[in-house]
């Protein structure tokens, strides 16, 4: 039987693969925050001079559980096009860049490696962009989704930058009596 599937079932395609996308990203999010040791609970960064721009805590959690959000919504939209040209490029751009993003808390706030840090957030703007325009070869909307994502990217670089600045010995910075290091 060949039969063309409905609209309905064509949306309840689509909302499998968001139920399963968004609450994984957004968990392995977090679970990179908390290996990590991310956030200002974090004796090291509590020590770092920042600049007068910087957030409160409270939104950099609100932030990326929304990033996630949009992000694990936007791969789901492209895991649903199936058959699409470029789909499983687009996918696995998607999967690097999303590891790279994990990997950063890591590096920033447990191996306290700002300048490296820096340099991982610009690669994970490089492979985001062209996981974004691959993104946009397959269906526009899926690429709009990440746009918020490519946003706060640049807005973490320039606070990361900052904090580099502001920090030229950060990597040795360690809060009296206190340490950060696995």
């Amino acid at each position: 039987m060949n039969e063309i599937a409905s609209q309905g079932q064509l949306r309840m395609s689509y909302v499998r693969w968001a139920l399963f996308t968004v609450p994984t990203i957004v968990f392995l999010g977090y679970l990179s925050g908390q290996i990590a040791n991310s956030g200002y609970q974090n004796n090291w960064f509590a020590g770092l001079v920042k600049p007068d721009f910087m957030p409160e805590g409270w939104v950099f959690g609100a932030a990326w559980t929304i990033l996630y959000t949009l992000m694990g919504l936007a791969v789901a939209v492209i895991l649903h096009a199936r058959g699409a040209r470029m789909r499983g490029l687009a996918i696995l751009f998607f999967l690097v860049q999303l590891i790279v993003n994990y990997a950063w808390s890591f590096v920033f706030f447990r191996l306290h490696l700002v300048p490296e840090a820096l340099w991982m957030i610009v690669a994970i703007f490089v492979l985001a962009a062209l996981t974004t325009i691959l993104f946009a070869r397959i269906r526009i909307i899926a690429a709009v989704l990440m746009l918020p994502y490519l946003g706060w990217l640049v807005f973490a670089g320039v606070l990361t930058l900052s904090i580099d600045k502001l920090n030229p010995n950060a990597k040795n910075l360690v809060a009296p009596g206190l340490s950060t290091h696995i």
